[in-house]
C-alpha cells in the first residue's frame, strides 16, 4: 500500500480549480481576470490572459488556413518564446495532439519520433542557436515514409481570422474520453528516445504539487529559461492559468545576464537545477550589499538532482532556499516540498507525495518496503501518470501488476512521509559486489571547497568490477585537487571507504541535459571512449 499525501494532509489543492481540458482552463482564466498579465518576455512583448486566448485563437485559425486540420497530430520544437506558449494554446484549442520537442535533438532523434508518431507537421524555427532548424525539418520531412507537413516560424505564427473556427466544444466531442493530447519524449537515454502519452488531465495534474506546494499564487512572477517543450513547460503553465501567476520567457540562458534580466522583471520563483542556480549565486556574489532578487521566495528545482548544500548556499545569499521536487517524463512532478517545511526536509528530500499521488517502493526480490524505511525502486500511481507508451510493447514493463508506474528510481519514504532520492537502478555503481550510490559520493564530494560541480561514475576495473570514479569541475581559485585531499573529505563526511573515489578527473564543465541532469553516457564517452 503507497503512501497518500491525502491522508497527511499535506500538498492539498482545491480541486476546483482543475478543468477537463487544457483550452478551457484558458478560457476560464480569461473569464476571470482577462486583464491580468500572464506571459511576456525580455524584448517587451507582454500578453494578458484575455490577449493570450485571443492571440491563440488567431493562431488556432491560421494554421487552419495553411492546412492544419484539427485532430491532426503536429510536432514542434519552438524554443521558449512567447510564440511557444500561443501555439501551445492554439494546437489545444484545436484539439491537435501535440508533441513538443526538446530544443537540442537533431536530425536522427528528431526523425525517429516524426515516423514513430506519423506525425501530420513539423513546426520549427528558421535558424536558432546558429542551427538551421528549417534545413534539418526539411531532410526529415524528405525521410518520413508519410507527407510531413513543415511550418517555419520566423516572424511569427500564423494569423487568422477567430470567427472561422468551429467550437472547441464540437472539436472535443468527436474524442472518446481520455485519449492522447499531449506526447513528450524522453530525453538523456542511450537507447531510443520513448514517447509518453498524456491527458489534459495528466498534465494539468502535474501543476498540483507546484500550485500548492510552493503556493502558487496570483503575485508570484516565474521567470523561465528551461525548454518549454520539457513537461515542466505544460506544467507550469497550468499552474500559472489555474492562479493567475505570470511567466517570463527567456529562450537561452546567459550566466551573466538573465539573472539580471529576471531580476528586473521582479522574479519572485527562480528555477530549476544546478547550473542556473549556481549562475544566481555567482550573479549575486558581484553585488554582495544588494539583493539580486529582493523579492525571491521560492527556488524552485526538480529537473535534476540539487545536492543538500544548495539549499543553504541559495538560503543564505538569495534569501530563499530550494523547494525540491521529483518527477519524470512519464509522471511529471510526484514529488514536493511545501512552504514551511523544516530546512532539513528542503536539503535532503524532495518532499511528499502530491495530492492523490501514491509512492510505493519495493525491493529488488520484489517485496514491498514501503513502510519500513528500506531503499528500494520508488513507483507512483495518480492522476499525472502517462497513459502508456507510443510503443506499446513497452508497457508491459513499465507498470507493475498494481498499475503503479516503475520509475527506475531508487529512493526511500521516511517517517515524516518525505520521499528521499538516493540514486537511478542503473546509476549504481558494483564494487566487489557492493553496491554504491553515485548521488551519495556526489553528495558528498559536492561540500568539497575545491569542488565546483562533481559527477560520479563507475568505470570497469578488472579486480573489482567497477570503481568509482569523481570527474570534478574546479571551483574558482582553486588549481588542482587529487585523491588524498577527496578521499579525506570523504571519510570527514561519514562515507565508508568502499564509497571513497579511487580515480579522478578533471573536467571543464559536465555534459547536461536541457533540464540539468549530467548526461553520464555521454560523460563516459568524452573520457574514456564511445564503448565505455
Amino acid at each position: 500500500m503507497g503512501t497518500n499525501a491525502d491522508a497527511r494532509g499535506a500538498l492539498m489543492v482545491e480541486q476546483l480549480d482543475l478543468q477537463p481540458t487544457y483550452w478551457e482552463l484558458i478560457e476560464r482564466r480569461a473569464t476571470v481576470s482577462p486583464d491580468r498579465l500572464f506571459v511576456s518576455d525580455d524584448r517587451g512583448r507582454a500578453l494578458s490572459i484575455a490577449g493570450f486566448r485571443d492571440a491563440a485563437e488567431r493562431a488556432a485559425a491560421g494554421l487552419v488556413a495553411i492546412g492544419i486540420e484539427p485532430g491532426q497530430t503536429v510536432s514542434w520544437q519552438l524554443p521558449t518564446t512567447v510564440d511557444a506558449c500561443v501555439l501551445m494554446a492554439a494546437l489545444a484549442r484545436l484539439n491537435c495532439v501535440q508533441n513538443p520537442i526538446i530544443q537540442i535533438l537533431r536530425h536522427n532523434e528528431v526523425g525517429f519520433i516524426v515516423e514513430e508518431l506519423g506525425s501530420d507537421w513539423l513546426v520549427t524555427p528558421e535558424v536558432f542557436r546558429n542551427f538551421d532548424y528549417a534545413a534539418m525539418a526539411r531532410d526529415v520531412a524528405a525521410q518520413a515514409s508519410n507527407p510531413l507537413g513543415l511550418l517555419t516560424v520566423a516572424g511569427g505564427l500564423p494569423d487568422g481570422d477567430r470567427a472561422t473556427l468551429p467550437s472547441f466544444r464540437d472539436l472535443r466531442a468527436s474524442q472518446a474520453a481520455g485519449e492522447t493530447n499531449w506526447i513528450y519524449y524522453s530525453s538523456g537515454s542511450t537507447g531510443r528516445p520513448k514517447g509518453a502519452r498524456h491527458t489534459d488531465a495528466s498534465v494539468i495534474a502535474g501543476s498540483n504539487g507546484f500550485v500548492s506546494g510552493v503556493g502558487l499564487n496570483e503575485n508570484d512572477v516565474f521567470p523561465c529559461a528551461f525548454p518549454i517543450t520539457h513537461i515542466g513547460g505544460i506544467c507550469f503553465l497550468a499552474g500559472a492559468l489555474r492562479t493567475g501567476a505570470r511567466m517570463v520567457t527567456f529562450d537561452s540562458f546567459d550566466p551573466l545576464e538573465t539573472p539580471r534580466a529576471m531580476a528586473r522583471h521582479g522574479a519572485t520563483v527562480v528555477g530549476s537545477a544546478v547550473p542556473f542556480f549556481q549562475a544566481y549565486l555567482a550573479v549575486q556574489a558581484t553585488q554582495p550589499d544588494t539583493a539580486l532578487f529582493p523579492l525571491l521566495r521560492v527556488c524552485a528545482a526538480g529537473g535534476a538532482p540539487t545536492p543538500p548544500e544548495m539549499h543553504y548556499e541559495l538560503k543564505n545569499h538569495l534569501g530563499a532556499g530550494i523547494h525540491n521536487g521529483w518527477g519524470l517524463t512519464e509522471f511529471p512532478i510526484a514529488t514536493f516540498t511545501c512552504v514551511g517545511d523544516p530546512d532539513e526536509w528542503h536539503a535532503q528530500t524532495v518532499g511528499r507525495p502530491c495530492p492523490h499521488v501514491r509512492v510505493r517502493v519495493v525491493g529488488t526480490d520484489g517485496a514491498d518496503h514501503t513502510g519500513d524505511g528500506q531503499i528500494g525502486e520508488l513507483r507512483v500511481d495518480g492522476p499525472q501518470k502517462l497513459a502508456g507508451y507510443v510503443d506499446a510493447e513497452l508497457d508491459a514493463d513499465a507498470f507493475d501488476d498494481q498499475g503503479f508506474f516503475c520509475t527506475g528510481d531508487l529512493g526511500y519514504i521516511d517517517g515524516d512521509g518525505n520521499v528521499h532520492i538516493t540514486g537511478r537502478i542503473k546509476d549504481i555503481i558494483i564494487r566487489k559486489a557492493e553496491n554504491i550510490s553515485a548521488v551519495e559520493v556526489e553528495n558528498a564530494l559536492y561540500t568539497h571547497p575545491a569542488v565546483a560541480d562533481v559527477a560520479v561514475i563507475g568505470v570497469p576495473d578488472r579486480d573489482a568490477g567497477e570503481r568509482v570514479c569523481a570527474v570534478v569541475v574546479l571551483a574558482e581559485g582553486h588549481e588542482a585537487l587529487g585523491i588524498p585531499s577527496i578521499a579525506d573529505h570523504c571519510r570527514a563526511q561519514g562515507l565508508a571507504n568502499q564509497k571513497i573515489p579511487e580515480q579522478l578527473e578533471i573536467v571543464d564543465a559536465l555534459p547536461r541535459n536541457p533540464a540539468g541532469k549530467i548526461v553520464k553516457h555521454v560523460l563516459k564517452a568524452q573520457l574514456f571512449g564511445e564503448g565505455a
